[in-house]
């Protein structure tokens, strides 16, 4: 298997209330309004919305409602975009969950959740390399 993530999927149980959270992130679709999954172009990977019962479903699981063990990021460049990107989060409905702040790690960081409940981990790691198109390489 090759190393590397093609497509998240998130369960959501009101899709037209998380795909006008992540439009009013500045992501974009070319989903219909009626359409019954939300995918969008996230750099060199898609992320989709869809029913949280259906995608259970269909991974074969059974949904115990609770977290699913699994937090989303983004890696960015410096502190300030850390915190631009927390205050456009707060701005579009968000739960901020950890305000930013330096990590024991070296780096900087905040994390909210998206109206369904998803954490969000917004990083800034000075000890990896951000490429121009925004890929994040390893040391």
């Amino acid at each position: 298997m090759r190393q590397r993530v093609s497509l998240i999927t998130l369960g959501v149980r009101e899709l037209p209330r998380a795909r006008r959270f992540y439009e009013a992130l500045g992501w974009e679709t070319a989903a219909e309004p009626d359409d019954d999954v939300v995918f969008f172009q996230a750099g060199g990977m898609v992320l989709a919305l869809w029913d949280r019962a259906k995608l259970a479903s269909d991974s074969c699981v059974t949904d115990t409602s609770g977290w699913g063990g699994v937090t989303l990021a983004l890696n960015l460049g410096s502190r300030e975009e850390v915190d631009a990107v927390t205050e456009e989060a707060r701005a579009a409905g968000a739960t901020i969950g950890r305000e930013p702040d330096e990590t024991p790690w070296g780096g900087y960081s905040s994390l909210f959740l998206d109206p369904e409940g998803h954490p969000w981990e917004i990083a800034h790691n000075p000890h990896w390399t951000l490429t121009p198109d925004g890929a994040t390489r390893l040391p």
